[in-house]
């Protein structure tokens, strides 16, 4: 095993380092990991090519990748265990909050074991008041006379044991990995589900660092990198005051924004229930991750808000926060602007005066006013803070996943801001994005120093790239029909270099009209991939360095959605560096191929 990790390290591809998204053409989501893996034992391992062409073990590193699955793969054979028992974390904390998570709904207590210490900033008042985790901690001297427990057994870096149900061996600042030690299907897939909503896999620069230093050899640890310059800059985009809160992904972000939230409802309004209101058709981790902390936490509901296929988001917020209100509820709105994948944006000032707007309860009383979350991935650029901001004095909290534009897709860490109104919320945020260990990697904060200074400008290339190619489709396909912002709200400021197409169909049936149009769908990707491999790709990202990326959202962004609330759509992408000729000479192609 040594000699081919040694010989896997010398002569992996660049991509196992620097990629954030993978191959979708070579990906079985139903084999994720295992598949890549079962090719890479077989594979010549001092081959660059052979090691190129393996099966993509995850389409997104948010859930693995390759030298995660390595690492999973070497500690799995020492420990005698199936790979897919081992799992990695580039957090101490979140691997632990996954089997507490998968255990209250079991009903099961948890003992968390620990000879020397548990992960830095490890709160147990706040898990069991907040996060409503039951487990007791019992600190040793001896891991080996560890008595029966009615319930799991979670021991921190302890040793193989007849009497742990799980082993965390803890990395330091790298992370952790985590063993499930009786290879339990149902938590095996919990703790990676919750690695893929509300954390990251171990970065690969980090496990490369441990890879290394398994099979012997020597690694360079990443410096500390202090965050000041990156605060700076994203207070200077976002035109907020505060500092930022920098996490290990978005979703890790949105994760503390709403623990935080929950956190600070606790503390200021006891015993009121909480709503948070979320598109259901938004993308598919938002509306999953919102969904489960839900599901665990008490008196925390989910209010559907319609946004698209004609719905007016601010009509819709208005009728839910006047009900909300009436029921003297606590008032959280999670959306996305511009929405996702039909490219849409409320009227914002409709919007502004609907979140400032005063309410009363059944009682006649003041009610809570709403904090309005923003995702604001697809135009990081706009200014909703300052003195102009489209939500100024709107109670708003900012968030964007820095996977997409800031880091120019090169690392997954995001950030959050909020404007004055919504300045207290801030330290709650922080406090348990520290807590659940989820904080950005001192690399992933010099990536979004390095590249951030470059958004804006990227945005704006990429933008004119999107519209050109917009514009060239709508006059070349007659019942094209193209979502993207008018020349209206560009000039507004919202330039995303997004859209999404519904190709013209044909038939009889609805059935009939919308398969014909997903095979179309289908064969534009096809096309464009097979004519352009070095610029086109198929997959689920957006804001990167160079060319274009194309999906169906509903098998990707969308994939956790209510079938009925699913848009079979292509979703395109586009970079500042593109090829925009060659894009429209496949175009005009698949233009004539039509039958």
């Amino acid at each position: 095993m040594m000699k081919e990790l040694k010989e896997a390290i010398k002569y992996m591809p660049e991509d196992w380092l620097r990629l954030t998204t993978h191959r979708l053409d070579i990906y079985n989501e139903e084999r994720a990991k295992e598949e890549f893996l079962q090719k890479f034992e077989e594979a010549d391992k001092t081959s660059k090519k052979d090691l190129s062409e393996l099966p993509t073990a995850f389409d997104y590193i948010r859930l693995g990748h390759p030298l995660s699955c390595l690492l999973e793969w070497a500690i799995a054979k020492e420990a005698n265990l199936k790979v897919e028992s081992v799992i990695s974390f580039s957090s101490q904390a979140m691997p632990i909050l996954a089997v507490l998570r998968k255990n209250k709904f079991l009903k099961l207590k948890t003992r968390i074991v620990y000879k020397d210490s548990l992960p830095q900033n490890f709160d147990a008042e706040i898990l069991r008041s907040i996060y409503a985790y039951d487990f007791e901690l019992l600190k040793v001297d001896d891991l080996e006379s560890l008595s029966i427990f009615e319930g799991s057994t979670l021991i921190i870096n302890g040793a193989i044991s007849n009497t742990a149900n799980f082993n965390l061996i803890l990395f330091g600042k790298l992370g952790s990995v985590i063993q499930v030690m009786n290879n339990d299907p149902q938590y095996i897939n919990e703790i990676q589900h919750v690695r893929r909503r509300e954390s990251i896999a171990m970065t690969p620069y980090d496990c490369l660092s441990i890879l290394k230093k398994l099979a012997g050899e020597s690694s360079e640890e990443q410096p500390f990198v202090d965050s000041k310059e990156l605060n700076k800059t994203i207070q200077d985009i976002t035109k907020s005051t505060g500092p930022a809160a920098i996490g290990s992904c978005g979703l890790a972000v949105q994760y503390a924004i709403m623990m935080g939230l929950i956190h600070h409802g606790r503390d200021h309004f006891k015993g009121q229930d909480i709503k948070f209101i979320v598109p259901p058709n938004c993308y598919g981790g938002t509306n999953d991750q919102a969904r489960r902390v839900a599901a665990c936490a008490e008196n925390v509901e989910i209010i559907d808000l319609p946004v698209d296929s004609g719905k007016d988001m601010v009509q819709e917020l208005e009728r839910i926060l006047e009900q909300v209100a009436k029921e003297n509820s606590i008032p959280y709105i999670i959306a996305e602007i511009p929405t996702n994948p039909r490219v849409e944006i409320p009227e914002l000032e409709k919007l502004r005066e609907t979140l400032k707007k005063s309410r009363k309860t059944n009682d006649g009383a003041d009610a809570i006013g709403p904090v309005f979350i923003l995702d604001q991935t697809f135009c990081p650029n706009v200014e909703f803070f300052g003195e102009k901001g489209f939500l100024r004095d709107a109670s708003t909290i900012s968030y964007v996943s820095g996977s997409k534009f800031p880091s120019g897709g090169l690392c997954t860490a995001g950030y959050c801001v909020a404007n004055e109104s919504a300045s207290q919320y801030m330290s709650y945020i922080e406090n348990h994005l520290v807590l659940c260990d989820n904080k950005a990697t001192d690399l992933q904060v010099k990536i979004l120093t390095e590249n951030m200074p470059s958004m804006n400008s990227r945005i704006a290339s990429a933008y004119k790239n999107t519209r050109s190619f917009v514009d060239f489709m709508e006059k070349n396909l007659d019942g094209v029909k193209i979502n993207f912002v008018t020349k209206e709200l560009a000039d507004a400021g919202f330039t995303p270099s997004v859209f999404s197409l519904d190709l013209p169909t044909k038939g009889e049936t609805p059935e009939q009209r919308e398969n014909y149009k997903r095979d179309l769908n289908h064969k534009l990707i096809r096309m464009m991939i097979n004519a352009l491999p070095e610029e086109s790709k198929h997959c689920v990202s957006y804001g990167q360095l160079k060319g274009c990326y194309w999906t169906i959202p509903a098998t990707s962004t969308q994939g956790t959605t209510k079938e009925s609330d699913k848009d079979y759509i292509v979703r395109v992408s586009i970079a500042a560096d593109f090829d925009l000729e060659g894009h429209q000479d496949v175009f005009m192609r698949f233009c004539t191929s039509i039958d």
